[in-house]
């Protein structure tokens, strides 16, 4: 089965080490280390042999996060540090090269970056207000009364609406969010997105969020997988639903710019590069292909 582009890992989380600060310090010695600059927007080091893991002795300083053993037992941690210097490697963003990354790379970039994420965000106990410093390999923040916080992480449905059509005249229903501004050249449309409120289902969340946003009713709503987006810490529950295109798109402007059906015909020229008007003679671009977006966009197209 195909998986999203993030849902990828090779990685054995390990998780029974996390509390042995004896195993972790002997781990530290002989581990390799994924720098992570969440300042610079979650940057990482790349060199044509894929991610650049240092040794231990090399790494910069900085809080250490167990991400957990390789296949052949070798510990890996992350350090959010300022990047070194390493010739050839480039310093890259998990958004723009998570798709051509291998299954291990994939799974510790993604692990790296989300965890590093909750770290910058959280210095606070958001049940004391005391300061809390790291435990646990990283997996736990602790105050000085021992209150301890765990890593967040937010659900989040993204639905590809589509007609139930086959071949080249099937449409998707896609938007383009009010809040990524304009551009003179290009206008990018997605998968219509929002988040899990509290007590509430996935499933629901795409019926209220698809309401909200264009004002159509969905039906036979079908979940396609899921993967971690850590800008800053969302998990992507990604789902299919139908559509009657007979319905009115009535778009919440706070939310959403513009909304339309395309053709299957229109999107697959769009990914091929050729000129696709999204009104106002302007070009269709598509979500990037690290993005769940992007996956379900293309299962569809080529079902």
């Amino acid at each position: 089965m195909a998986l999203p582009p993030l849902a990828r890992s090779t990685l054995d989380r390990a998780a029974h080490h996390r509390t042995d600060p004896d195993w972790l310090a002997d781990a530290w010695a002989r581990a390799r280390v994924l720098a992570i600059d969440v300042v610079s927007g979650g940057k990482a080091l790349l060199d044509e042999g894929g991610l650049v893991l240092l040794d231990a002795k090399e790494a910069p300083d900085g809080d250490r996060l167990f991400l957990g053993m390789e296949p052949d037992g070798t510990p890996v941690f992350a350090v959010d540090a300022p990047l070194p210097d390493r010739p050839g490697a480039t310093a890259v963003a998990l958004r723009e090269v998570g798709h051509e990354l291998s299954d291990r790379d994939a799974g510790l970039f993604v692990a790296a970056l989300a965890l590093a994420q909750w770290h910058a965000g959280h210095p606070y106990s958001s049940a004391t207000g005391l300061p809390t410093t790291l435990a646990e390999g990283g997996w736990v923040r602790v105050d000085e009364g021992g209150a301890q916080s765990f890593p967040r992480t937010d659900p989040a449905m993204i639905v590809l609406v589509h007609d139930g059509v086959a071949g080249p005249d099937g449409r998707c229903l896609l938007g383009n969010n009010a809040t990524w501004g304009r551009s003179s050249t290009i206008r990018r449309f997605s998968c219509l997105a929002g988040y899990v409120e509290p007590g509430e289902s996935a499933e629901a969340a795409v019926v209220r969020e698809v309401v909200e946003e264009v004002g159509v009713a969905v039906g036979d709503i079908v979940y396609e997988g899921s993967q971690s987006w850590p800008y800053p810490g969302s998990l992507m529950l990604g789902f299919t639903a139908y559509a009657d295109p007979s319905q009115p798109v009535r778009v919440d402007p706070a939310e959403i710019a513009y909304a339309r059906w395309f053709t299957r015909r229109e999107i697959s020229a769009a990914l091929a590069g050729e000129m696709v008007d999204a009104g106002d003679g302007l070009r269709l671009t598509l979500p990037p292909p690290a993005s769940i977006a992007y996956f379900l966009v293309t299962a569809w197209l080529n079902r």
